[in-house]
């Protein structure tokens, strides 16, 4: 059982994250989805903070949240508090991907929100990672365009995505909607690009 899952615990922490939310001056917009099995993405990804009130915003939601880590954080003392917070664990040493992995775990699941910051890290890199858009595919899911708008502060979910293969004309529109969202660092936001839209230097 999570922390997600625990009816006092979960309740308390909701309280929790509305009275910090509410003294940092941060609030809400947009719905979660209703639906049992989708795809989050975690952006703009530029602060530890963001963790902080991702946590928040899953309390205040009632959204059980999961994300892959590598299988070697779970080891005593911290697996526990990993699983407890809905972290699941990835072997990449395994010849099958995180990709794959991720989306096996869709299958033996009836509901799942697994979250995925794009850019993989909180520095500026030079395009986001594409390993979101593949899973949803794989799994047959939506994509939760969820966002931390530090300029506004409001967090939160946009509209559901859903992929149709062409991942090019794709990310346009997912870029559309990222384009006025600013993080706490914004000079650390990564540009939402996949590898083909890269042009090489003049």
């Amino acid at each position: 059982m999570t922390i997600h899952e625990t009816t006092i615990i979960r309740t308390l922490m909701r309280w929790l994250a509305l009275f910090v939310l509410k003294c940092t001056g941060w609030k809400t917009e947009g719905d979660k989805p209703e639906l049992d099995r989708y795809v989050v993405i975690a952006a703009p990804h530029t602060s530890n903070w963001d963790f902080i009130y991702t946590l928040c915003f899953a309390f205040i939601y009632k959204l059980k949240p999961q994300i892959m880590m590598k299988d070697a954080w779970f080891r005593w003392p911290l697996g526990p508090l990993f699983r407890w917070l809905g972290a699941l664990p990835i072997d990449r040493t395994r010849s099958r991907n995180v990709v794959a992995q991720s989306i096996d775990m869709f299958q033996q699941r009836p509901q799942m929100a697994l979250v995925v910051p794009p850019s993989g890290t909180r520095k500026r890199v030079q395009y986001w990672k594409t390993g979101f858009y593949h899973i949803a595919c794989g799994a047959d899911v939506p994509i939760a365009l969820g966002f931390l708008d530090y300029d506004r502060k409001v967090g939160g979910f946009g509209p559901l995505f859903y992929p149709t293969g062409d991942i090019d004309r794709d990310m346009i529109a997912i870029r559309e909607f990222y384009q006025p969202i600013s993080g706490k660092f914004p000079l650390h936001e990564s540009h939402v690009l996949v590898r083909s839209e890269l042009k090489p230097p003049c």
